[in-house]
């Protein structure tokens, strides 16, 4: 009664329930079958951390990125077993215990639900190194060199998540990288001090507002309104309409209203595959400043809520429950805030 596209996901999620052979079965038959959303916040509440694969106990200690689609070492999950594995920061793995990269992610990728490919690549990466605790085979390109390495799995309760998760510059909320150029990293700013980043980087040229992360506090309006001069709307929503199964609807606009101090330098906003969600919302929300512009790469294209439903067999999964837009109507779900 809730129309496409769940209509047909509500349909197969009942007949891989009937058919599955066990509730492993089942959860696998499901996640394969979120893909098809082709929704970043598509995905299996429960069940899915038996099935997801790859499986195990265990990490490589360090933390992976795909960089122009090559499985790239971008950080080091544990800071002492990390540096000491012989992986350094830069190194490309080509293969695994034998098995190519390319291969691994073409079997894998019918689990990872993701509105666009350098999303599922980053939920990819985010687990390619699990297995069991043991050594695992490494083929690793090194500048121009070509390398075999043994690197021990770790448990992965000895790796730090937040080294992993953002792509954050190190340090202090609020930084002065040059007396002209201030940055400010919402991975930790508060709506509370929103108003003081804003006093402290007055009389810079620039501003560097990093969203390469999951914002800490929703800061689009209280920081937000301290960039405009004029009330200025962002964003528009769809959300649907209950009585008329698949019908959506337009709800309420997004606007930010001018407060002081205003910052009148220039404001840079920098993307990439981890901004997604709010972090996309509020990457629309600072780009309506008139001397605003978004840099970087595709960002996961899944704005707005998440919206839960249950499923057979005592399952559970989430959706992006409303449609966002920008004022003139143009989408940004599967799509991205584009740099």
């Amino acid at each position: 009664v809730i129309g496409e596209p769940w209509e047909g996901v509500l349909t197969d999620s009942i007949r891989v329930f009937y058919e599955a052979g066990s509730r492993d079965d089942y959860a696998r038959a499901l996640l394969k079958v979120f893909v098809r959303m082709n929704d970043t916040h598509a995905s299996l509440w429960n069940g899915m951390a038996s099935v997801l694969p790859p499986q195990g106990p265990c990490n490589l200690p360090v933390g992976m990125r795909f960089i122009e689609d090559q499985a790239t070492v971008a950080a080091y999950g544990n800071p002492q077993l990390g540096p000491a594995s012989g992986l350094q920061i830069g190194d490309v793995i080509l293969a695994i215990d034998g098995d190519s990269v390319d291969s691994l992610v073409a079997a894998w990728a019918p689990y990872y639900a993701a509105s666009n490919e350098p999303t599922r690549l980053r939920n990819i990466a985010r687990f390619m190194t699990r297995g069991a605790c043991q050594a695992a085979d490494l083929s690793v390109q090194r500048g121009p060199d070509l390398l075999d390495l043994t690197v021990d799995r770790i448990p992965s309760d000895q790796m730090d998540p937040q080294l992993l998760l953002t792509h954050d510059r190190p340090g202090a909320t609020f930084q002065l990288l040059a007396p002209d150029v201030a940055y400010l990293k919402l991975s930790s700013a508060t709506q509370a001090d929103s108003g003081q980043y804003i006093a402290d980087a007055q009389g810079t040229a620039g501003l560097i507002i990093d969203l390469r992360n999951y914002p800490s506090e929703p800061v689009m309006f209280s920081l937000g309104q301290h960039l405009v001069s004029q009330p200025t709307e962002f964003a528009r929503f769809t959300i649907p309409n209950l009585s008329i199964p698949g019908a959506f609807v337009w709800g309420a606009s997004s606007t930010l209203q001018p407060v002081s101090p205003h910052y009148d330098g220039k404001v840079a906003i920098l993307v990439d595959e981890v901004t997604q969600s709010q972090a996309e919302y509020t990457a629309m929300a600072f780009r309506s400043a008139p001397n605003a512009v978004v840099i970087g790469s595709t960002t996961a294209g899944a704005d707005g809520d998440v919206t839960s439903i249950p499923l057979p067999g005592g399952m559970g999964g989430a959706m992006s429950g409303i449609g966002v837009f920008y004022p003139d109507k143009s989408p940004t779900q599967r799509i991205g805030i584009v740099p």
